[in-house]
């Protein structure tokens, strides 16, 4: 078994020790070993040259990054937290986005963007947020959302090989969680969406830190009766359309779980989907657990309240049955 934040560090270490143009950088991801201590023993065994602490100002190493990609490098760039990427925005929508398109294809800007997100940790409002939508909301990027080990290692090569930005959301609650690595297997596509758990009755349809509360709320509506299909959407831009209504087509009701606040979130996005090309498949309305509109709160008890657990998941799935 292998740690999801190991299976990042197995990643890194592969595409380091097999491209030279590749290098990573970020805030204390070297003597220190990154916030999450996935670059632990990556400054011994790469040096300075390959494995860069940057300064604490998102724009510029953001921007390095850009430049070097375009330049020929492949740069893996983290930021610590999906709050500071906000400091990038500049560089990340008005340059790595709109570089190709705005070349006449010209210029590739082949960076990988890694970010740790979401809530749980009682690391407060600023820490805690889930803006993944914010990004793939915009065309020129794509974002990736690994819930697994295998994705979390496998997901990265393919954001370094790939030759737009590519933006991964770790949640970070995934990163003690342990889980079966091959490294040799052939991976699936990143940017098709995977049925994690078959089922008849509802389709529960989430990604990153929420897909696993979405199979914990399988397992208690098959207690009552009620087989939940679990859909992991793996890909965030491009979002696999086929693959989620493929499953509402089988089980007539969905549930979309979304760590983001409910208003403009991804969850809405794939709401319109569904009534767009979905509507008389469904049984019932479709039902949507996202994060309570206000800040994240401090203290955990509220926090958990705030954004989605499994209790709220199953009871919009009995609400989809007709139950709740």
């Amino acid at each position: 078994m292998t740690a999801y934040r190991d299976a990042v560090r197995t990643a890194l270490q592969t595409l380091l020790r097999e491209d030279e143009r590749v290098f990573f950088m970020g805030e204390d991801v070297g003597r220190y070993g990154g916030p999450y201590a996935v670059s632990k023993g990556l400054l011994e065994e790469f040096g300075e040259d390959r494995v860069r602490d940057t300064p604490l100002c998102e724009s510029t190493f953001v921007g390095a990054g850009i430049g070097a990609a375009i330049g020929g490098m492949r740069p893996i760039v983290e930021v610590m937290t999906v709050n500071f990427s906000l400091l990038a925005l500049d560089q990340i929508v008005n340059n790595a986005a709109v570089m190709r398109h705005m070349s006449g294809g010209q210029f590739e800007v082949p960076i990988a963007v890694r970010m740790a997100t979401g809530g749980g940790k009682q690391i407060a409002a600023q820490h805690s947020h889930s803006l993944e939508n914010w990004y793939a909301h915009v065309p020129g990027i794509k974002v990736l959302a690994p819930a697994t080990v295998q994705d979390a290692h496998d997901m990265l090569l393919a954001a370094v090989e790939d030759p737009d930005p590519v933006f991964v959301f770790e949640h970070q609650m995934l990163y003690g969680v342990e889980g079966e690595l091959d490294t040799e297997a052939t991976p699936p596509s990143p940017w098709k969406a995977i049925v994690r758990r078959p089922g008849t009755d509802v389709s529960l349809i989430a990604y990153g830190g929420s897909m696993h509360k979405a199979l914990d709320a399988a397992e208690e509506l098959a207690k009552e009766g009620v087989s939940a299909e679990v859909v992991d959407l793996r890909s965030l831009r491009p979002l696999d359309k086929e693959t989620i209504l493929e499953s509402v087509r089988r089980t007539h009701r969905a549930v979309v779980i979304d760590e983001a606040w409910k208003t403009g979130s991804l969850a809405s996005e794939i709401s319109a989907i569904l009534a767009e090309d979905a509507f008389y498949d469904l049984d019932a309305p479709v039902e949507r657990v996202c994060t309570v509109e206000v800040p994240i709160p401090y203290a955990k008890h509220l926090e958990e309240a705030a954004i989605p657990q499994v209790e709220g998941i199953v009871r919009a799935a009995k609400r989809s049955m007709g139950s709740g």
